[in-house]
């Protein structure tokens, strides 16, 4: 099986390449932007590509000369609180990537065979009734921020180049990602990086919060990309999947347990430029779908991720 990878230097994608790669029977090539200063992996299955996204062209020559099964298209802006601050760059790198790959791929002598992976968000539902919870795949698009606006847009996209063009394409919306590895601007990294650097002298002792009231639907990375992989293989084409625990947990849930863990006392304080123009009290996905279509079950509690994203930050630290 030959993939095209999408973003695989980010967080999602690290762990998508851990996850084929040990699957014997998978060559793996990972579009780039820049070249690494040093390989991602020793790997003789993996080969990076420089691509240049906004370029159809570019994407196009690619795609031909590899010739790929499956394509993942991980590559994104996923910061809900940068997509205010820069919403150009958010629709560009979101919706107009994914654009220029859906024509380069129709264009392409792989078109009638290349299954493609877009991935979307939970943001893209946006505001839901509490009493139209939990959130299905039919469940209007309501979004709430630039970002989730972006999303459902390639949502809307991957529906139109299926039923017009027949590519073979599914979309993913997964709530929120959690693991190790994940950058600072999302809320258990900065949790866990502010223990770690409290416990280590280098921070004052005061978390700095935002909204602890919200409650999400979290799943760890490790889950997620056995979903997505479950589901390009497996999933029917023109169609959307929620990818979600199934559960709700609150902000305040996840602070308690880091401070419970920290070696040192800490002191919260709630910092108005933490919380969003617009927040969402309460995000709870409905897996039903994704469980009727493949045999993928989440297998990381709660716990057990967050135990190892402190761990992650504390060894970061200590570097």
């Amino acid at each position: 099986m030959k993939a095209l990878i999408t973003g695989i230097t980010g967080f999602v994608g690290s762990y998508l390449l851990d996850e084929l790669l040990v699957r014997m029977d998978w060559k793996i090539w990972g579009a780039v932007r820049t070249a690494p200063l040093s390989p991602l992996v020793n790997n003789n299955s993996l080969k990076l590509v420089q691509v240049d996204f906004q370029n159809e062209d570019d994407i196009l020559k690619c795609i031909n000369e590899i010739k790929p099964h499956y394509i993942f298209h991980l590559a994104g802006q996923s910061n809900v609180r940068l997509s205010w601050e820069d919403k150009r760059q958010t629709f560009d790198i979101n919706m107009m990537n994914a654009l220029n790959l859906l024509e380069a791929i129709r264009k392409s002598d792989v078109a009638n065979t290349v299954r493609l992976l877009t991935i979307g968000s939970s943001e893209e539902y946006g505001f839901v009734k509490p009493e139209l919870l939990p959130i299905n795949e039919e469940t209007a698009l309501n979004p709430q921020n630039p970002y989730g606006i972006s999303k459902a847009a390639i949502s809307m996209l991957v529906k139109q180049y299926h039923k017009a063009y027949g590519l073979n394409v599914i979309h993913v919306r997964p709530f929120n990602h959690i693991g190790p590895g994940q950058k600072r601007g999302f809320v258990t990294s900065d949790f866990a990086y502010q223990v770690a650097a409290m416990e280590a002298g280098k921070m004052d002792q005061t978390f700095r919060v935002g909204n602890l009231v919200s409650k999400r639907d979290f799943l760890d990375v490790r889950d997620i990309v056995k979903a997505y992989l479950e589901l390009i293989m497996h999933g029917q084409g023109g169609e959307v999947y929620n990818v979600c625990l199934g559960e709700a947990t609150s902000i305040q849930e996840i602070l308690d347990f880091f401070v419970a863990e920290a070696s040192v006392k800490i002191n919260i304080e709630t910092a108005a430029e933490l919380i969003r123009p617009v927040d969402i009290p309460l995000y709870i996905g409905d897996n039903k779908k994704i469980f009727e279509a493949t045999s993928w079950r989440p297998q990381y509690s709660l716990e057990k991720s967050l135990t190892d994203i402190l761990k992650h930050w504390r060894e970061r630290i200590r570097e």
